[in-house]
C-alpha cells in the first residue's frame, strides 16, 4: 500500500505577517522597494498613454494628487521608490517630458515632472472637487487669483490652478 504524501498546509498572509513581525531584522523598506529598479519600473514612454480616470464622490474635498516638479524628475522618481515604497505606472509623455504617475494608498498618489524653463523645483496639491470649472469659479469669487483655467489633460480629467489669498498654489482636478 503506497503512502500518501502530506502537503504542509498553506499559511494564511496573516499568520505570515505575524511571523514576520517577530523576526529581529526590522523592516525598513517596502518590498517594491527592495527590488531592483529595472524591475520596479514598467514599459518605456513611448508605448505608454495617459490613463483615463473615475472620480469617487467620497474623496470631494480631499487633497488625491500631489504633482513634484524637480529638476531630475527621474531621480526623483527612483529615490520615491526607494526610500517611500512608492509605485509608479508608466510614464507617458508630456510636452515637457515625460510624467511619472505614482500611488502612495488606494486614494492618494500623484506625479513626477521635469520642471520648467522659468520653475523651481516645488510641490503641488491637488483637491478632488465635482467639477473643475465651478470650483475653479468658487475660488475666483472668492478672491483666488486665476494661474491656470480649467484644461482637460487626459480621459475624465480636467485641471486648474489657483493662487488662494496669501500667495498659496492650490490646484483642483476633477470632471
Amino acid at each position: 500500500m503506497a503512502k500518501k504524501k502530506h502537503k504542509p498546509a498553506k499559511r494564511s498572509k496573516a499568520s505570515k505577517r505575524s511571523k514576520a513581525s517577530k523576526r529581529s531584522k526590522p523592516a525598513t523598506r517596502s518590498k517594491a522597494a527592495k527590488r531592483p529598479a529595472s524591475k520596479r519600473t514598467a514599459k518605456k514612454s513611448a508605448n505608454a498613454s495617459p490613463p483615463s480616470h473615475e472620480f469617487t464622490r467620497g474623496l470631494y474635498g480631499w487633497i488625491t494628487h500631489t504633482d513634484l516638479a524637480s529638476t531630475n524628475a527621474s531621480a526623483t522618481r527612483e529615490w520615491c521608490i526607494e526610500v517611500l515604497g512608492w509605485t509608479f505606472r508608466p510614464p507617458f509623455p508630456m510636452p515637457g517630458g515625460d510624467y511619472h504617475l505614482f500611488a502612495f494608498s488606494e486614494k492618494g498618489g500623484g506625479g513626477v515632472r521635469q520642471i520648467g524653463a522659468s520653475e523651481q523645483p516645488s510641490s503641488l496639491p491637488y483637491v478632488h472637487v465635482e467639477n473643475a470649472q465651478a470650483s475653479y469659479d468658487a475660488a475666483l469669487s472668492a478672491g483666488a487669483e486665476s494661474v491656470s483655467p480649467p484644461t482637460r489633460v487626459t480621459e475624465g480629467v480636467t485641471i486648474a490652478l489657483v493662487r488662494a489669498p496669501g500667495g498659496v498654489l492650490i490646484g483642483f482636478s476633477g470632471p
